[in-house]
């Protein structure tokens, strides 16, 4: 993997872990991770209908949403990480999911109350040989039709390892709020789940609908030039995709440029966060960024490290989103895996305007942000966060609401 694989696998093995979580040098990482080995799997049985798309059942809403949590979604046992969640429409309802080695692909599970409980919902994919091993989901919901399927349908990326013979980002949709999913197509193909340089993996899928074409972004170890690079390809059907496309490159071979999100700061400005393995500049693993107006244009914007007002930049595991809370221009969220603050932005992304704030919910490696839209019911500057433990740590998936300041 990108360095992500160094994130995940822990601590001992990558200095992109970060320092200031409760938890420091326990964080295993990703080559340690992946060296314990494949899992055979069984899945679940789950029949892929194909009806209109099914919107949430929504009970009466509250009188107005306010921080909570964290709660548990799941207490699945050892292995558990990187949570993901999507908000289906603007409905209360949560659709959430994360990897853990030995499972059979990713359990989906479901909230119709603002995130507050939760219930299995169904798996990825929902099928009955599922086997292998699965890592790095990716929600995202489609804001308009699109390849076939309507508004609202969900499509799930993740990275099939199988039998460690080779890594394989591949694409799913569900129809119905997450109870059933359909494989439509395989992004990227890599080598086995090497994550040293020299390798040929890919890892980390990130999904964006742009101008009409499906964005997937992902860590690339397969160009020989490059230790790792950041990359994307795009599809305008969900079953067929156009060239690799470079985002993020390294100026030298050992960089390893990883983990990849992407968040739009106002019509003509994206920003991606990834973190920067191997990076010479006494920072390993910090958390880097660049911004762009195109979201397929990463590769010519500048690079930035990003650091508070003390000068202290954050480690690994990066994710990105943006709220419309904060001022003019909104507020840049940014997480990261050393700390369980969150790092916020008002000034567009300006390198000397990051401050660094509290969070009630715990970090976690690639911990998840979703800003909550203004809305009647909804105060401005609520963001739902989605976690769960630091790798070779036990706990559960865990869920909650805060507040920005």
């Amino acid at each position: 993997m990108h360095n992500v694989e160094n994130s995940r696998n822990g601590a001992a093995v990558d200095p992109d872990r970060g320092k200031s979580s409760p938890e420091p040098a326990a964080r295993p990482s990703r080559r340690a991770f992946l060296g314990s080995g494949a899992v055979a799997l069984t899945g679940l049985t789950l029949g892929m209908a194909e009806p209109a798309f099914a919107d949430a059942a929504r009970p009466a809403p509250p009188q107005g949403e306010a921080p909570f949590g964290p709660v548990v979604v799941t207490d699945p046992g050892a292995g558990a990480a990187y949570a993901r969640a999507v908000r289906l429409g603007g409905s209360r309802s949560w659709l959430a999911t994360f990897q853990q080695f030995g499972a059979a692909g990713f359990p989906v599970f479901r909230s119709d109350d603002d995130g507050h409980t939760w219930h299995k919902q169904g798996n990825v994919p929902s099928t009955s040989g599922t086997s292998g091993v699965w890592l790095q989901p990716s929600f995202y919901q489609l804001p308009m039709p699109f390849g076939g399927l309507p508004k609202g349908a969900v499509l799930f990326a993740g990275n099939d390892l199988g039998d460690f013979s080779s890594t394989q980002i591949k694409l799913y949709a569900s129809l119905d709020g997450g109870a059933t999913w359909r494989f439509l197509s395989t992004v990227a193909v890599g080598g086995p789940p090497n994550p040293n340089n020299g390798g040929t993996p890919v890892w980390e899928p990130f999904l964006l609908l742009h101008r009409g074409r499906l964005i997937c972004y992902y860590s690339d170890q397969r160009d020989p030039k490059y230790g790792q690079k950041l990359a994307h390809q795009t599809s305008s059907d969900l079953r067929t995709w156009g060239p690799v496309v470079n985002d993020v490159l390294g100026p030298d071979y050992d960089h390893r440029p990883g983990m990849t999100t992407v968040a739009q700061v106002r019509p003509d400005l994206w920003i991606v966060t990834y973190e920067n393995g191997n990076d010479t500049t006494g920072h390993p693993y910090g958390v880097h960024y660049r911004l762009a107006k195109d979201p397929e244009l990463f590769v010519s914007a500048p690079d930035v490290v990003l650091h508070d007002k003390d000068g202290y930049i954050p480690s690994a595991a990066p994710t990105v989103s943006w709220s419309d809370s904060g001022g003019p221009a909104g507020t840049i969220v940014v997480t990261a895996n050393s700390d369980q603050d969150l790092f916020l932005n008002r000034h567009l992304g300006h390198p000397d305007k990051w401050t660094r704030v509290p969070s009630a919910i715990p970090g976690g490696y690639s911990r998840q942000t979703v800003p909550l839209a203004r809305t009647p019911r909804q105060q401005a500057g609520l963001v739902f966060i989605v976690t769960g433990p630091y790798y070779a740590q036990n706990g559960p998936i865990q869920a909650g609401v805060v507040r920005l300041p």
